[in-house]
């Protein structure tokens, strides 16, 4: 089979040298493209900007904003038997990134107009058919109500819950939550092994009747 995995942050560029991100390191997201690909997977990785190694046999297409990640998603999507979509994209860019750095006036402030980013996994969800799509959500709040929202909006087939702590840790806990209603609790641990014990949950629900 192949798989689609988003990973890492995305940077919306405010002027040449500034930009809008998050905290996301990608481990996740590249946990998982390394536990597929072990699997006898192939995997095409779309990654944000990162300080990690591709994992070995891993086709990585590398971007930096959230339509870029679009557009490199939706290339190779047609091609994918299922997508994990692990990216922190950013939901908000500035409406117009100047040519120039932004000069700072002594005692002014400055006012950023942001425009909304496309929705990358529900972009890709819409025309899933029936592929496997398996999305991310952090939230701030314990976010169970939210996650099954997301999951129905989008048609997701799994979504994996976890919280702001997540960012840049080695370490996490994720609560899997299946569009049959189940819940389960993977960790805390390594996001190594959490992939692992992800992948084998999620890829068991592609051999089982129905």
């Amino acid at each position: 089979m192949r798989f689609l995995v988003t990973a890492g942050p995305t940077r919306e560029p405010i002027d040449p040298v500034r930009f809008l991100s998050n905290r996301s390191s990608g481990r996740m997201g590249y946990a998982i493209a390394e536990t597929l690909r072990a699997q006898g997977h192939a995997v095409t990785l779309v990654s944000g900007p990162v300080s990690l190694p591709v994992p070995e046999g891993v086709e990585c297409i590398r971007v930096e904003t959230a339509l870029e990640m679009l557009a490199a998603c939706q290339a190779v999507w047609t091609e994918c038997d299922g997508l994990f979509a692990v990216a922190a994209v950013a939901d908000f860019r500035p409406a117009e990134a100047s040519e120039r750095k932004l000069k700072r006036s002594a005692g002014e402030g400055r006012v950023l107009e942001l425009v909304a980013n496309p929705d990358v996994l529900a972009a890709l969800a819409a025309v899933k058919g029936k592929r496997l799509v398996v999305g991310f959500a952090l939230e701030s709040e314990p976010g169970v109500e939210e996650a099954h929202r997301k999951m129905s909006a989008k048609h997701l087939d799994y979504v994996c819950l976890n919280g702001p702590a997540a960012q840049g840790a080695e370490v996490s806990t994720l609560v899997v939550l299946g569009r049959d209603g189940s819940a389960v609790v993977l960790g805390p641990d390594l996001k190594k092994r959490l992939a692992e014990a992800l992948c084998a949950r999620v890829l068991l629900s592609l051999d089982e009747p129905g």
